[in-house]
């Protein structure tokens, strides 16, 4: 067997995890989907009274077998652990994606993996789920290797909403087009941005609107525009409007993520901010003066208000 790094496990406490139930997957963006898999694990490892624990992988496995076509994810390992976390499982282990464990052929991974590592006792998936070298495991050849050794295994069909199924691919094709009302409905908590906030233009200030400028966001960015959103710094959460894209009123083309926090008054700068889309606002455009981009603005924070205050989620709420 070649040598397959060790995963990391979310919580760490939770230490091996053997003997469990278990569920595979990449469970990127966590939707509705996942949620009901997550339901079905629960119960398995309960009448086994063993752990229920998700193994995923980072990065995507397609960024490994097709590294001209990464696909940018919908959630940082971490977030995707919490979120799982959430929906109660045990532990959430991520497994480093390599070329050693994408060359495994689906037997091996389950004997050595699945067997070897968790001694799984239980196993839920859904339909469509593949495992082993050139994707050649599915649900038909791991019921019958779990069929072998005695291990329960379920199939989930897929939850169908508007007439098709949710997936991670669905949301990632609404994400990228900016239709995070409709990316929301799908998935179990708001689109969510990671960055650290860093020094900008400092354009907004003098608009009466400071914006917290993030760097270093590695999931998939919406398409340019300004959304509704809540922002969670810390222990705080704040209604905010949302820019992203280039600021096309001053002659830039370089994208930016500008966050305006309704009621936030303070400095953030190098501080780690996590940002909730909730919906669009309007799409991104250039303005004939900073007079006429200030009045948008002003429109934009009460509209985004108003959609955080519909949807529930306005300070100290989750």
């Amino acid at each position: 067997m070649p040598s397959i790094a060790e995963p990391t496990v979310f919580p760490q406490a939770a230490g091996t995890c053997a003997p469990c139930a278990v569920a595979v997957g990449n469970f990127d963006g966590v939707h509705r989907g996942h949620a009901a898999i997550i339901r079905r694990l629960r119960e398995a490892a309960d009448r086994h009274g063993v752990p229920a624990v998700v193994l995923t992988f980072d990065p995507h496995p397609a960024s490994i077998l097709r590294p001209e076509q990464p696909p940018l994810p919908l959630t940082t390992p971490a977030r995707r652990a919490e979120l799982l976390l959430a929906l109660g499982v045990d532990a959430v282990c991520v497994q480093p994606a390599t070329a050693a464990l994408m060359a495994l052929e689906a037997e091996a991974f389950y004997a050595d993996v699945l067997r070897g590592r968790f001694a799984v006792r239980a196993m839920v998936e859904g339909q469509d789920f593949r495992f082993g070298s050139r994707r050649r495991g599915d649900v038909a050849l791991l019921g019958s290797l779990c069929g072998r050794d005695g291990v329960d295994l379920e199939v989930v069909p897929p939850v169908v909403i508007d007439g098709e199924p949710v997936s991670s691919s669905r949301i990632r094709t609404l994400v990228a087009a900016g239709r995070l009302g409709e990316a929301r409905a799908l998935m179990t908590s708001p689109y969510r941005l990671s960055g650290e906030v860093v020094v900008g233009a400092r354009r907004g200030a003098t608009l009466g609107f400071p914006t917290a400028n993030l760097s270093r966001v590695s999931t998939l960015l919406p398409a340019g525009g300004v959304y509704a959103a809540v922002a969670r710094v810390d222990d705080g959460s704040f209604p905010a409007a949302v820019h992203v894209g280039p600021n096309a009123t001053f002659g830039e083309t370089s994208v930016s993520i500008e966050a305006h926090l309704i009621g936030f008054a303070g400095d953030l700068y190098g501080r780690v901010l996590d940002v909730d889309f909730l919906d669009r606002v309007r799409d991104t455009r250039r303005f004939s003066s900073a007079e006429d981009l200030k009045a948008q603005l002003a429109d934009d924070v009460a509209t985004a208000g108003r959609i955080v205050a519909a949807a529930s989620l306005s300070p100290g709420t989750t």
